[in-house]
């Protein structure tokens, strides 16, 4: 069965996601709609807000109130087709989808990694139980294994975990998020000293990587770096 669904999803990716063109795909994506995809030029080190102007490092609220992690990366702003690729990807099972964004992302941030320090293991971003049974399945730990695949870095999934459900957080405010991810994340110790890469799908507001985050560095973690397939401008 594994087997079949593996051989079918490299099916579907011998054609364009978006157009439907089987001429210079990769990945899933023609080489025209790639080239389309809104990509993220210049953005916060801190928290990957994209920014206008090139000269600045940090945004405002990075400034202001800096996030525990060192550094996030983001392919692409959460906009039109990204956005539609990402929402089937994690509500309608479209694993082909998902695929082609965290390849795509492997590739992208995979050229920066070549002049940071990469991370010692990669984590996901955790489901509560409930919610990860009722999906099925967590989309940032099939990204993360996409991501440690290209990067040959590690995946452990079972280092972090959602001990508390808050509910969609979608259409709070990024201070009520951060009020009720307040401590909704427990980490193992087996992180103490490492530098550890963690995986979303999509930073909103920062407030979840930033609780997951939290957690990591009281666990020991030396240091964490975010990485994310889009970032909400």
């Amino acid at each position: 069965m594994l087997r079949l669904f593996r051989q079918l999803l490299e099916r579907s990716l011998s054609r364009c996601l978006l157009c439907g063109s089987g001429d210079q795909v990769h990945a899933g994506i023609c080489a025209p709609c790639q080239r389309d995809l809104p990509i993220i030029h210049h953005a916060c080190d801190q928290c990957a807000l994209p920014l206008e102007n090139i000269s600045d490092r940090t945004c405002p609220q990075c400034l202001q109130y800096p996030p525990p992690q060192s550094r996030s990366r983001a392919s692409w702003n959460y906009a039109y087709p990204v956005a539609q690729l990402i929402q089937r990807f994690k509500y309608r099972r479209d694993f082909a989808a998902g695929r082609t964004l965290a390849e795509l992302t492997a590739e992208t941030i995979g050229r920066q990694l070549r002049a940071e320090a990469p991370p010692d293991l990669l984590v996901p971003v955790p489901l509560h139980w409930r919610k990860q049974l009722s999906r099925g399945y967590n989309q940032a730990q099939l990204i993360a294994d996409i991501l440690g695949r290209h990067w040959q870095i590690p995946v452990d999934h079972r280092t972090l975990r959602k001990v508390a459900h808050t509910g969609s957080q979608q259409q709070l405010r990024r201070s009520q998020r951060l009020k009720n991810l307040a401590r909704s994340f427990a980490a193992s110790s087996r992180v103490a000293g490492l530098h550890i890469g963690l995986v979303d799908d999509v930073i909103t507001t920062g407030a979840t990587v930033e609780a997951a985050a939290q957690s990591l560095l009281r666990a020991g973690a030396s240091q964490v770096s975010v990485y994310a397939l889009a970032r909400t401008p």
